[in-house]
């Protein structure tokens, strides 16, 4: 696995994979496919986007990670979202983009990175957990466009102000 900065070349196979997550539906809070415009905007080269790393393998890309300011996240905070192909499913993509992210939000000198994982999805709260993540505030019985309620978790990753090199955003 080779692990790069995303190019607006990459969005739409991008689209494709993150669009084919949220047809299947219960990990994301995403309900509505995007166009690759949107895609390229909201995760690689739009207003909010920080940066976005993505996993080269088997030359395909199996998934990607970015950061960014879209909701005016607190001072010092920036939100993560993290994908990974459902078919086939490689394993170890999160962890190898992880690093990259890491090293990149503390480069901006960001104080914390901001997951906010649906209750439901067992597999993205494992993984933040893993990565280091841990819950501050939930976000209580948030409706889906269908009307179902579901909680939101909220977990935030403390970065090294040692290894921070920027002052904070």
């Amino acid at each position: 696995m080779h692990v790069r900065k995303a190019v607006s070349a990459d969005a739409e196979e991008l689209c494709g994979l993150l669009n084919e997550i949220i047809l299947v539906g219960g990990t994301t809070a995403l309900e509505t496919p995007l166009t690759v415009a949107e895609f390229a905007d909201w995760f690689i080269d739009g207003e909010f986007p920080l940066v976005c790393h993505v996993v080269e393998h088997d030359r395909s890309l199996a998934g990607f990670q970015s950061l960014s300011l879209y909701g005016d996240p607190p001072q010092g905070y920036a939100d993560i979202a993290t994908f990974a192909r459902m078919n086939p499913k490689i394993s170890g993509v999160g962890r190898a983009l992880f690093p990259a992210t890491r090293a990149a939000a503390e480069e901006l000198g960001l104080e914390f990175i901001n997951a906010t994982i649906r209750a439901d999805n067992v597999t993205g709260l494992a993984y933040y957990s893993k990565m280091g993540f841990e819950p501050y505030d939930r976000l209580v019985q948030v409706p889906l466009l269908d009307g179902t309620r579901v909680d939101r978790i909220k977990k935030r990753f403390k970065l090294d102000a040692k290894r921070r090199l920027a002052s904070p955003i």
